[in-house]
């Protein structure tokens, strides 16, 4: 009952608006002395079960060292963005006379509904290839196509490209077996008395991901439709 006093350290962390780290090191702390506390605790079991507390959350980074990774390429984006990229790939799509804003998130939803089935669920994300790439290049598709682009338009554009990631990841990721929302599925409903096989719940993933690919390429060629009304084509 006692380990409890770390979620109330959290909370009081988070209201209090405290630097995120520190509070889940008190919360980690907390608990751990928490999980102490009997008849006849000395102030030298407190400071060995402090230690110990540190040594485990310690240990646990290190062994999860690797998910931080990641977010090393943020800082590569951000430099690649102040050199130009967003404009490079404005450029780039200007050139292609023939590409639409509907038809090149299209092919960006194929793309990553098909790596996100495979597992590659890393190659595309807002922060990766959304902001830097496919949105400027949308926005540079139906820019050829009006130039005096509206506000509300260009921020349309933008939002149908955040969204073409979420759908294409959302309905993709499914279709591979070893991803965590599929172990999700499983042990829930396992839970639940009715047994089935990750591999079963991928294969019936597959026509829920056709459906959504053309539901949302619809809206695509639908958005395609909207902007050549609006430019007046």
């Amino acid at each position: 009952m006692w380990v409890l006093l770390g979620v109330l350290a959290v909370v009081l962390g988070f209201a209090l608006r405290l630097n995120p780290l520190l509070t889940v090191v008190i919360a980690a702390l907390v608990t751990g002395l928490a999980a102490l506390i009997a008849p006849g605790l000395t102030p030298v079991m407190l400071w060995h079960g402090a230690v110990d507390t540190l040594a485990v959350l310690g240990k646990a980074f290190k062994d999860n060292r690797y998910i931080s990774v990641t977010w090393l390429i943020l800082p590569l984006i951000g430099l690649l963005e102040r050199e130009g990229l967003q404009e490079r790939a404005k450029t780039l799509i200007q050139r292609l006379k023939s590409a639409t804003t509907g038809r090149l998130l299209l092919i960006y939803m194929v793309i990553r509904q098909g790596t996100a089935a495979l597992g590659l669920t890393s190659l595309g994300g807002h922060p990766q290839m959304v902001r830097p790439l496919i949105a400027p290049m949308a926005e540079a598709a139906a820019e050829a196509q009006d130039p005096n682009l509206s506000d509300q338009s260009r921020n349309r554009v933008k939002a149908f490209a955040a969204a073409t990631d979420n759908i294409g990841l959302f309905f993709g990721e499914d279709i591979f077996i070893a991803i965590a929302s599929i172990l999700l599925i499983k042990g829930f409903l396992e839970t639940n008395g009715i047994i089935v096989q990750p591999l079963h719940l991928s294969v019936w993933a597959i026509p829920t991901a056709i459906v959504a690919l053309l539901v949302h390429g619809g809206r695509l060629m639908l958005l395609d439709r909207r902007l050549r009304k609006e430019a007046g084509l």
